[in-house]
């Protein structure tokens, strides 16, 4: 089976084709300023290793999948020969509430929970269910799967997952944790369990997904127990721009006392703090570790505060767990910094957790980096989203 991975954004699209068979991706691309003057798809044939750019207009997403489809069954550049070899479709959608605490094949139903959930997620829904609904109309007869980022935190317990406001809060508008990067969390977490050998259903995880966004997820016998990011996805650790866990009555603060809006503080919240904030110099810790090894106080202060939030986490996951019996990194700082892999577990040695220096110079490849010594491992493993969301796609279209 070949299955189709879409991710819409509001005015983009990513894609990926994989073959179930081999696990491999055949092809990918982006639709780019959909609705937008200067639309264009850059299309990958992975298997010829080509690449080619498609400038053409696209009024609506429709008209990028019509682009995208076009590509994979083009004679010049694609790698199906027509639309039959598609087997079924599966979608990233971020948020599915309390509704989903596991994919679905889509129908009319699900649609209307996901629209259900639009106020929880303003930016992102609404541009997956055009998606969707694109693909309905071009392959109606083609199984379409919702596969949600909030769906693996559904396993969360209800002293993880509540917030302690008026209760009727979560009854009357479900103001409660939903945690986020669940499909890469899911996915980590089943390559470590064999990486180590054993059933997912015995293990104690705890899976750091790190990069612009970060989030850092404990995960016992299979099931997400707690995670760092709430409501939305700016709680939790210290981030790209994003500030992570703050007193909240700063909020009302800047509002009271420094003639900020309520939309100023979010957008500040969200797109100008983090290390971003802190250092007053880039979002990318490429830089950051750059310019904190040429001497740059601030630089140096953003990247450690990082750490410190990531490693406070770790260890009050063991502790909500039991234990641990590994720790996992992924995302993009997770899988290709061994510096911040370093730092990050430095300190936790009274945990059982002990890296390896020479193991853990390595980028993008699964591998333990733990000491012998160690009693807690440590992994790398570079996540696959589209293979999970496809993995899901196949085990319900099957």
């Amino acid at each position: 089976m070949k299955i189709l991975v879409i991710n819409a954004g509001s005015s983009s699209l990513k894609y990926q084709l994989i073959d179930m068979e081999t696990k491999t991706v055949a092809a990918k691309g982006l639709c780019e300023r959909i609705g937008i003057d200067g639309s264009l798809l850059t299309h990958k044939n992975r298997i010829a290793g080509t690449e080619t750019v498609f400038e053409k207009p696209m009024k609506n997403h429709s008209d990028a999948i019509a682009m995208v489809i076009d590509a994979l069954v083009s004679p010049e550049c694609g790698v199906i020969s027509s639309m039959d070899e598609i087997g079924a479709v599966g979608h990233r959608v971020v948020h599915g509430g309390e509704t989903f605490a596991d994919s679905c094949v889509i129908d009319d139903k699900v649609m209307d929970a996901i629209r259900e959930c639009i106020p929880l997620a303003p930016l992102h829904n609404p541009a997956n269910i055009i998606g969707i609904e694109a693909c309905a109309k071009l392959m109606p007869n083609v199984k379409q799967v919702a596969v949600f980022d909030t769906a693996f935190h559904q396993t969360m317990p209800k002293q993880a997952y509540m917030y302690a406001l008026p209760y009727e809060l979560y009854e009357q508008k479900k103001i409660r944790k939903y945690g986020f990067h669940g499909t890469s969390h899911k996915f980590v977490s089943a390559e470590a369990a064999k990486l180590l050998g054993k059933p997912i259903e015995e293990l104690k995880l705890i899976t750091c997904h790190l990069g612009n966004g970060s989030s850092v997820s404990a995960v016992k016998n299979g099931k997400c127990v707690d995670t760092s990011m709430g409501f939305t996805p700016l709680d939790g650790v210290v981030m790209g721009t994003r500030c992570g866990s703050i007193d909240p009555a700063v909020v009302t603060y800047l509002i009271d006392n420094c003639g900020m809006t309520a939309k100023e503080v979010d957008t500040m919240m969200n797109k100008k703090s983090g290390v971003l904030g802190v250092s007053g110099l880039s979002s990318d810790f490429r830089d950051l570790s750059k310019a904190a090894e040429e001497g740059n106080e601030r630089a140096d202060l953003a990247v450690n505060m990082f750490y410190y939030s990531v490693k406070k986490l770790i260890a009050a996951y063991a502790a909500a767990m039991g234990g641990a019996d590994a720790v996992v990194f992924t995302g993009g700082i997770g899988e290709n910094d061994a510096k911040y892999r370093l730092a990050i577990t430095d300190g936790l040695q009274f945990m059982g957790i002990k890296v390896d220096p020479e193991k853990n110079n390595v980028r993008g490849v699964t591998k333990d980096v733990s000491a012998d010594d160690a009693t807690v491992k440590t992994l790398v493993i570079p996540t696959n989203e589209e293979l999970m969301i496809a993995l899901d796609t196949e085990r319900l279209c099957k």
